[in-house]
């Protein structure tokens, strides 16, 4: 595991993912975590909040009073202020599955004006269709019942801003969060992290869906989610995912063989789902449902793709016609696609409304 120089003062550097092998170094930072208990993550500025009424009333200050927080209908709730330079390695939350479509996740980096993060808020986790499913990989974690959590690195130098809009018509309560970081100086250059949300109904002319378009920059390709539903029976998971990189055009330099292939799985996946460290078929749900629906997931922690001037990702929707050949489908995809990249970024396409993003 490389070391990053500086990064933990005199020890000689610290392994920036911050794996087991990182353990005994004892870096120059300062470890800080923000909770609706300490909504700025300062310095003993936890356990603060005075009960009127409720479970701590007879207790008092320094116990559990403000646990979490409410998302007011139609408004915007700042999560998370941050000055740096830092990076947060760990964001824990959980809240009803009606938020997971309706709540929309944004994160900013170094004051920039438009997001390096826009996506709904279960579809982040790899929950997609605002179900709540489990997952047990290395960068995403949604363990019993609903608690979600993040574990890629998002470095920052200036400021980090995290917020969550509610887009529903009414209060969404019961919202819990905790979202921790370190603070102390970085190598110079680190590229910062992103992610993007995008919706399509392939069509039969042409049944491709977009995951990234328009990326301009120096980075590389982290990670794939796959919210898929099935709009008709049979195998659905023929097509190819395709990466088109710096200047490819008609043909791309990196071509899957099948979906379920790019997934880590083979052969239909058996239809049985699996999760694991790197890829996974969280969701497979066919009984007692108006249309099948899927969950895919691919990290490219030990593979990331990397890219210097232009990333294009698209994947296809074909299944089998009578006689052998290969059925362009109408499905229904949303996907999230995750990389890493130096500022700035090309700015994102408007992200669909919430009566696109609606579950079917």
């Amino acid at each position: 595991m490389s070391t990053v120089p500086g990064f933990a003062g005199e020890q000689g550097g610290i392994p920036l993912w911050g794996g087991i092998g990182s353990l005994p170094f004892l870096g120059d930072f300062e470890t800080r975590s923000i909770s609706a208990e300490n909504p700025d993550g300062s310095k003993a500025g936890g356990a603060r909040a005075v009960p009127e009424g409720g479970p701590a009333r007879e207790l008092g200050k320094g116990w559990k009073v403000r646990p979490a927080i409410s998302l007011p209908a139609g408004s915007t709730t700042t999560l998370a202020e941050i000055t740096g330079p830092g990076m947060i390695r760990h964001i824990w939350l959980t809240v009803s599955p009606i938020a997971y479509r309706d709540c929309v996740l944004r994160f900013y980096w170094d004051g920039e004006e438009t997001p390096s993060v826009e996506v709904p808020l279960g579809d982040f986790f790899a929950n997609g269709h605002g179900l709540r499913y489990n997952v047990n990989s290395l960068m995403v974690a949604v363990n019993p019942s609903g608690g979600f959590n993040c574990y890629w690195p998002m470095p920052f130098y200036r400021s980090a801003r995290i917020t969550l809009e509610n887009q529903r018509d009414e209060d969404i309560h019961g919202f819990y969060y905790q979202i921790s970081y370190l603070l102390g100086q970085l190598p110079a250059n680190l590229a910062t992290f992103h992610a993007q949300w995008r919706i399509s109904q392939t069509r039969r002319e042409h049944p491709e869906h977009t995951i990234l378009d328009g990326v301009r920059g120096d980075g590389q390709y982290v990670g794939t989610h796959l919210a898929w539903v099935q709009m008709s029976d049979g195998w659905w998971g023929e097509g190819e995912i395709k990466f088109y990189i710096d200047g490819d055009s008609e043909y791309p330099t990196i071509c899957g063989t099948g979906t379920e292939d790019y997934f880590g799985g083979a052969w239909n996946f058996g239809d049985t789902p699996f999760t694991s460290i790197y890829s996974g078929y969280p969701l497979y749900q066919r009984e007692d449902v108006r249309v099948p629906k899927h969950g895919m997931y691919r990290w490219h922690v030990l593979d990331p793709i990397r890219f210097r001037h232009d990333l294009r990702v698209t994947i296809q929707a074909l299944g089998w016609w009578p006689g052998g050949k290969f059925q362009p489908l109408t499905d229904e995809i949303a996907s999230i696609g995750y990389w890493y990249q130096r500022e700035p970024h090309a700015p994102f396409p408007p992200l669909p409304g919430r009566n696109a993003r609606l579950p079917r």
